[in-house]
């Protein structure tokens, strides 16, 4: 209760222009991550309107009482009743005041009209969440019964990705990794990349290390050009600098640290612990080190440590890929020994490396 009472403040504060300029941003930010708090903002939005028409209502009754009060009706009828010819003088001398109090009333009429109409459009917040929740169910159904049916849109599905998280290309012929948790459940999923969708399926997981290999099964996907690094086969060391690039939003972001530890939560010797600021869209992302070499994958388990980050180690993303027929994947998957990113600067190697970067969007 107390969370939603903040939130609320924080949502009125925001409307008012109240917020410091990163204070918005962040705001900003969290809106585009969670639908539930950007549908609070639209319905508070809309209360807030309701609220300010309603004074402008208020005011404009207290205008039109004034302007009333400024005439003497009853005189006007005494005047007008013996005396025909005086109504076009009187209307001539008080036509500006009667043509304000009949704007008055039929504003007054027409906005206490679309007040009650709203009102009963609006509801309370609790009638709106269940508003939008129906809605978001029945895109859903829509969703499933398009992908039953064998047809799609070669941009995706119009519907909101119920979940999203981040991959990246093991062969130039469309085979990705990610998290077995970003796309566990999943009724479809989609990768999308410079404004591109392509529709995936599961060629292959393994939940205890958290790994998933999709296959782009688009016929609209180009294959793409030999991959710019490799994956390491040998560990790190602890206090080696690494980075991740990934889609906590829209864009890719880059994420820097280092590795704090060679082992995972409670020592899990399949993970490392990584120094990196990580968000829930960073999951399946790749783990790179200074030479570009894919030395792990960002992992975020419902079991581990809050605030901390473990990335399951590169060698086990090999056996994954080693373990689809080699048949399935075209011709047996091989790593140069020299990794082209090597000698380069972070910069270069990133423009080379993002173009193999994916974010995962799953739908239920």
């Amino acid at each position: 209760m107390r969370n939603d009472i903040e939130l609320d403040a924080m949502i009125e504060d925001y409307l008012q222009g109240n917020l410091s300029a990163a204070e918005a941003e962040a705001f900003e930010q969290l809106r585009t991550n969670d639908p539930v708090v950007d549908h609070k903002v639209v319905a508070h939005k809309a209360f807030l309107e309701t609220l300010k028409q309603y004074g402008r209502v208020m005011s404009l009754k207290q205008q039109m009482d004034h302007a009333h009060a400024q005439m003497d009706v009853e005189a006007m009828a005494d005047q007008m009743r013996p005396h025909p010819s005086f109504i076009i003088n009187l209307w001539r001398k008080n036509k500006s005041a009667v043509a304000i109090a009949a704007s008055f009333l039929l504003l007054t009429i027409f906005s206490v009209y679309s007040i009650n109409h709203n009102t009963k459009q609006n509801g309370t917040y609790e009638v709106m969440r269940r508003e939008i929740t129906n809605i978001k169910n029945n895109q859903n159904k829509l969703v499933r019964t398009l992908n039953s049916s064998g047809t799609k849109s070669d941009k995706g599905p119009s519907s909101v990705a119920k979940f999203g998280g981040s991959g990246f290309a093991l062969t130039a012929n469309g085979y990705l990794c990610t998290n077995y948790h970003v796309i566990r459940d999943a009724d479809s999923i989609y990768v999308q990349k410079n404004g591109e969708s392509f529709k995936v399926k599961v060629a292959y997981f393994d939940a205890q290390y958290d790994i998933a290999i999709l296959k782009i099964i688009d016929n609209s996907f180009t294959p793409l050009s030999n991959l710019p690094y490799k994956l390491k086969r040998n560990g790190i060391g602890m206090g080696e600098d690494v980075y991740t690039l990934g889609f906590p939003k829209d864009d890719a972001v880059l994420g820097e640290g280092y590795v704090s530890s060679k082992t995972g939560h409670n020592g899990d010797t399949t993970q490392y612990q990584v120094s990196i600021p990580i968000n829930p869209g960073n999951s399946g992302g790749a783990v790179f080190d200074n030479y570009g070499n894919i030395v792990g994958m960002i992992t975020a388990k419902e079991n581990q440590v809050e605030g901390a980050a473990f990335a399951v180690k590169s060698k086990h993303i090999l056996e994954a890929l080693n373990a689809i027929p080699s048949d399935s994947l075209g011709k047996k998957v091989a790593f140069s020994k020299k990794n082209p990113l090597q000698g380069l600067n972070r910069t270069k190697q990133i423009d080379k490396i993002q173009d193999f970067v994916y974010m995962i969007k799953v739908y239920n």
